[in-house]
């Protein structure tokens, strides 16, 4: 079964990542969350990207905070898409986390998303924005949500417009 693998360095990275997830479980996305950290589980983290590629692994979004190499360390262990998510944390408040995302050698990309929730919530778009590559299912949930989107703007700005007679 194909699906999304959600993987954070640390427990306390969840709170921010509960939004991906949510976003996920919404459009009936398969998925699944662990923690596992680039430098304080290199071994753990290597071995989870191999199998979970073997079971089917399509996306990797890997959120970390402050060095944040997680999302280097599973790009140099696959070939399927990986998405960073920075996050907060340390002195510098994510701006690390979102250099260290970003700013990855050539021929290792990792699609770097902003740095917080609304990366968290990009990231799951992003996915499934992959996935509807070849799932005309996904790629209609997204269209619909997106008509939905655009339809709530509308609304909203229909209930505060002023315009000059």
């Amino acid at each position: 079964m194909e699906f999304v693998s959600v993987i954070m360095g640390s427990k306390s990275d969840y709170e921010i990542m509960q939004n991906c997830i949510e976003i996920l479980q919404s459009f009936d996305i398969p998925f699944e969350v662990l923690i596992s950290s680039a430098h304080r589980s290199p071994k753990r983290t290597e071995e989870y990207v191999a199998e979970a590629e073997k079971r089917g692994a399509q996306v990797f979004i890997c959120a970390a905070g402050m060095a944040a190499h997680l999302a280097g360390a599973v790009c140099a262990r696959t070939t399927k898409p990986v998405i960073g998510v920075p996050l907060a944390g340390g002195v510098l408040d994510g701006l690390d986390a979102l250099l260290s995302t970003a700013q990855m050698p050539g021929g290792m990309p990792v699609a770097c998303m902003s740095v917080g929730k609304a990366g968290a919530v990009n990231a799951a778009y992003f996915a499934m924005q992959i996935l509807g590559l070849n799932n005309q299912n996904v790629s209609q949930k997204l269209l619909k949500d997106r008509e939905s989107k655009t339809k709530k703007v509308e609304q909203d700005s229909k209930e505060i417009e002023v315009r000059i007679h």
